[in-house]
């Protein structure tokens, strides 16, 4: 694709292989978004009308929705990085008049669309949060994918005599609930080897080990295209709920619940204060145990970051594959904004002789508090 840079693209039903030479000739686009809780694919081919792409692959069910998986791996330096593992969703043709100018758009959505598409009534009867999501989980080992649950802070097991929780819809909304309720996130981040897949639930934690550093206004070291900074001073807000006293429990005890997180720390030295203070409407009258898991969720989750960052690189030039959930430094962009941030999202734009990413950064709190980031 690019010196140094190499692209795979394995296609199939149930277990993809590597595309024939015809498929990878005429793929023109590959965009990938990996975001904080989902990622999607989108394909692009060119197509003529003697196109096997069209003539047969196309009416045989080469690119059928759901029942086609597409992995998307890109080889940097010797190192292979499994960008997208998923499943196609839609496909759309678009015939030109003009010869080859047909476009062929196959677009998709990581393995967890595969949760989203049978309801289910299931009951866990004297089953904890973290075995629900393994039981719910389970069935999906046939597609390579492998789960981590963190197990809940705060365990609530009901007993089947008096109740048990049951599933009523699909089981990604039952693995999202089970996640809220604690204060975890889920999603299924593909890889690393290809055919695998994680699907983890558990604190929105981010890996400490940053990433090479991006460089701006730093004449030749610097790697990125373009990078621009905004503080929002509205992001962040306390919010209160309340807990009824232990003795009657009928009078409510306000709460306040700062807008912090324990696992994702402010990485400024100078922390945005918050300008807004809410009233919870849902943790009111709930006993003493589920109002204290509702507070810890509260503070595993934290708030968004007041500071964002949003730009554009060449992976040629950055010399590496800039991955979301992760962390990397900022540099040249001067005392304030410089040093660490998290990677929201990640979107990968690839196609022939160029490979560019776009990503949203953020965090929280104005100066740095390392006083030189990783390069």
């Amino acid at each position: 694709m690019v010196k140094g840079i190499h692209l795979t693209l394995m296609i199939g039903p149930a277990v993809p292989v590597p595309v024939p030479k015809v498929v990878l000739d005429a793929l023109q686009n590959v965009e990938i978004t990996s975001g904080k809780d989902k990622a999607g694919f989108q394909l692009t081919f060119a197509l003529s009308k003697e196109s096997p792409l069209l003539t047969t692959m196309l009416p045989a069910g080469y690119f059928d929705p759901i029942a086609t998986r597409v992995i998307v791996i890109v080889t940097l330096g010797g190192f292979p990085h499994v960008l997208m593992d998923g499943v196609v969703t839609r496909q759309e043709l678009n015939p030109g008049n003009e010869p080859g100018q047909s476009r062929l758009t196959i677009t998709g959505e990581d393995l967890s669309v595969l949760m989203n598409i049978i309801e289910k009534k299931m009951p866990y009867p004297n089953m904890d949060d973290t075995l629900q999501a393994y039981a719910t989980l389970a069935p999906y080992a046939m597609f390579g994918v492998v789960p981590i649950v963190i197990p809940a802070f705060i365990p609530d097991v009901k007993i089947v005599t008096q109740k048990h929780d049951s599933q009523t819809g699909t089981d990604l909304a039952h693995l999202k609930k089970l996640a809220n309720n604690n204060g975890f996130v889920f999603y299924v981040e593909p890889g690393p080897l290809p055919g695998q897949s994680i699907a983890y639930m558990g604190p929105n934690i981010r890996i400490p080990v940053p990433q090479p550093a991006l460089n701006v206004n730093m004449d030749a070291h610097t790697n990125v295209e373009s990078m621009s900074f905004s503080l929002d001073g509205l992001a962040k807000e306390t919010m209160v709920v309340t807990i009824n006293d232990p003795v009657t429990g009928r009078i409510p005890i306000p709460l306040p619940i700062p807008g912090i997180s324990i696992f994702q720390p402010p990485l400024g030295a100078r922390p945005t204060l918050p300008s807004k203070l809410v009233f919870s409407k849902t943790e009111g009258g709930k006993s003493t145990q589920l109002t204290l898991k509702t507070v810890l969720g509260r503070l595993l989750k934290g708030a968004a970051n007041a500071i964002t960052v949003s730009g554009s690189l060449d992976v040629l030039r950055y010399g590496h594959v800039l991955r979301s959930k992760m962390m990397v430094g900022v540099r040249g962009a001067g005392l304030a904004y410089d040093g660490l941030y998290y990677v929201d999202s990640v979107t990968h734009k690839i196609k022939r002789g160029e490979y560019k990413q776009s990503f949203q950064l953020s965090r929280d709190g104005l100066i740095s508090l390392t006083p030189k980031v990783p390069t």
